[in-house]
């Protein structure tokens, strides 16, 4: 082994920047974000040399020219002054390292003014190395990057084709557009706009503006308070017969801070795990905003991952607010009650929540269990000490129930297609319901909500054989039954009867149910029941190829109305289709 020596600052600087600057995409959040703290409300983005020439200008408040060399030194940032600033983080960019790493690995062009200067500062950056002329410019800074990863042959080699590396930084500029709708914002490659919004401080025209008016057509809002942990959450989430095949639709933010937050990702998932089918996931664009004393940033250097003093709370707080924001519960639009971008105005805020609620140790990462949805946060005493997952709901009381708004526009009913949907003649167009999924989701719901379930009992049941380990499971899992409604009492070891069913159920043959049952549960023990209740809901649901009289449509229909989440069957198939006056005019070749 050689001598110990001291590293040169540049290769120091070459060091930190594989930790801050992955890949393109890196260099276009940091300066972006930078773009954003210095109070910019128009950022321009220009991607050119197969995404190794970088140029972001913005119209914010520039640099100062006696603090422009020091900005591209190491460890040097205007966003923290003290120790107790580092956990009271209001700005994006706050460790010093971003600028100093990215000269360390391309050449780099500063010009810059602030609105105190007639002209403005340009400096030069190679190698670590700046140097300082002065110039004309507007306000704002004007970031140039050249031939990113010039000196580094390795990291140039392994990055992937131009137009996969722009794909990425799409990804990264979309995801800071849909976090602030107040700052438009403009993407070019080679000069072509891609990407636009107009900063109307409108997150659903933003939204417009990034994807398509397709999405926001299916999207419910999400906005919910909680004045005394001084905790909003706010944006909007897709219904669950609108979904996308991937999680990267999932566009979540701690304080308009992209995050990838296992707790904020269960708390999706455990909503829509009875709305949509398996490997189908929502459009979501949720923004947590959370007291930065109650939330640590500083877990890694991307500040991709968090940590929270109480993540049983959070979790709770996400979960009620979708499932509120799907159940058409919306708070009326309030003034943030936590100013981030003024600290100083917040100290009233600080005291009130300091005095009311007193906050646990901060917990270290929070382990989620797939399979038994249980959050997991790793104490001193104990590995793995599962926290507290029941869920709060809105309440209802707050709003009009679905029920009334029935009673007041009752649907007119066309007839029955097929013995198998129903045709509704509704506002905007034709709406067809499969007859059995509506009458599923509204059993399901009832059933779901139901603290004493009817039984009927059976005089005569039909003697039903199971395997040895089917008996096993029944016999482990008789409470569960019974929860239900069911009383099942075994005649051999691997013959049994039911002496009771659910109400719902007393025409259903016992064998059918059981097989049923035993069917869903098949791999999925740990969801035993949930697979119970959703069996209980399928059987006692009107079959396809049904008729139905008008009035046995209308009822369907109404109590179907009545759901909270009228949108798919428990299993995750959608309910119902509307094809729209427009669609129809227009194949008709009808100008109206």
């Amino acid at each position: 082994m050689g001598r110990i020596k001291q590293l040169s600052k540049h290769l120091i600087n070459q060091i930190a920047a594989g930790e801050v600057i992955e890949r393109p995409a890196s260099v276009v959040k940091e300066l972006t974000e930078n773009s954003i703290d210095a109070g910019a409300t128009r950022v321009s983005i220009d991607i050119t040399n197969d995404c190794r020439d970088i140029r972001i200008a913005d119209n914010g408040s520039g640099i100062h020219p006696d603090d422009i060399v020091l900005a591209f030194s190491k460890h040097a940032t205007s966003k923290i002054q003290e120790d107790a600033d580092l956990f009271d983080i209001h700005t994006f960019g706050f460790r010093g390292e971003a600028l100093a790493s990215i000269i360390s690995i391309s050449k780099v062009t500063c010009t810059t003014r602030t609105k105190d200067f007639d002209t403005g500062t340009k400096v030069i950056c190679e190698n670590s190395e700046v140097k300082q002329v002065e110039t004309g410019c507007a306000v704002g800074t004007i970031m140039e990057v050249k031939d990113l990863f010039y000196n580094l042959p390795v990291r140039l080699k392994f990055l992937k084709s131009s137009n996969t590396e722009f794909s990425y930084i799409q990804e990264i500029v979309q995801a800071i557009a849909l976090s602030h709708p107040e700052v438009s914002i403009e993407l070019k490659k080679y000069g072509k706009t891609v990407l636009k919004t107009t900063g109307q401080n409108n997150l659903n025209q933003t939204i417009k503006e990034v994807y398509s008016s397709e999405v926001t057509q299916n999207l419910k809002e999400v906005l919910k308070t909680d004045e005394i942990s001084g905790l909003k959450i706010s944006g909007y989430v897709s219904t669950p017969d609108y979904t996308r095949s991937s999680k990267k639709s999932y566009h979540t933010y701690i304080n308009s801070r992209s995050v990838k937050c296992p707790v904020f990702q269960k708390a999706i998932d455990m909503v829509y795990k009875t709305l949509t089918a398996n490997n189908k996931y929502p459009f979501v664009v949720l923004n947590l905003e959370i007291p930065p004393h109650d939330v640590d940033v500083n877990v890694h250097p991307t500040k991709k991952e968090v940590r929270y003093k109480n993540p049983n709370q959070i979790f709770n707080f996400i979960y009620s607010a979708i499932e509120g924001g799907l159940s058409n519960y919306v708070e009326k639009t309030r003034e943030n009650i936590y100013d981030f971008s003024k600290p100083e105005l917040n100290r009233n805020v600080d005291a009130k929540i300091s005095s009311v609620v007193e906050f646990p140790k901060p917990a270290d990462d929070v382990y989620i269990d797939e399979k038994s949805d249980t959050v997991y946060v790793p104490s001193e005493k104990f590995e793995n000490t599962p926290i507290n997952v029941a869920i709060s709901r809105p309440q209802q009381q707050q709003m009009f129930t679905q029920a009334e708004q029935v009673e007041e526009n009752p649907d007119k009913i066309i007839g029955q297609y097929h013995n198998t949907y129903i045709l509704i003649e509704v506002e905007n167009g034709l709406e067809i319901v499969d007859q059995h999924i509506a009458e599923e989701r509204y059993n399901y719901e009832k059933l779901q909500n139901d603290t004493n379930i009817i039984s009927q009992m059976l005089f005569v049941s039909d003697v039903i054989e199971v395997s040895s380990s089917e008996a096993e499971l029944i016999k482990e899992n008789i409470d569960k039954f019974e929860k239900f409604g069911y009383g099942i009492e075994f005649l051999k070891e691997n013959e049994l009867i039911f002496r009771k069913v659910p109400q719902i159920l007393a025409k259903v043959n016992p064998k059918e149910i059981m097989a049923d049952i035993l069917q869903n549960i098949e791999g999925d023990i740990d969801n035993m029941e949930e697979n119970i209740l959703k069996t209980t809901a399928c059987k006692a649901s009107v079959k396809a190829n049904t008729p139905l009289s008008i009035w046995q449509m209308q009822e369907i229909i109404k109590k179907w109305r009545t759901t909270k989440m009228p949108y798919t069957c428990p299993h995750g198939r959608p309910i119902s289709h509307i094809i729209q006056h427009k669609e129809l005019a227009a194949f008709f070749d009808r100008a109206k």
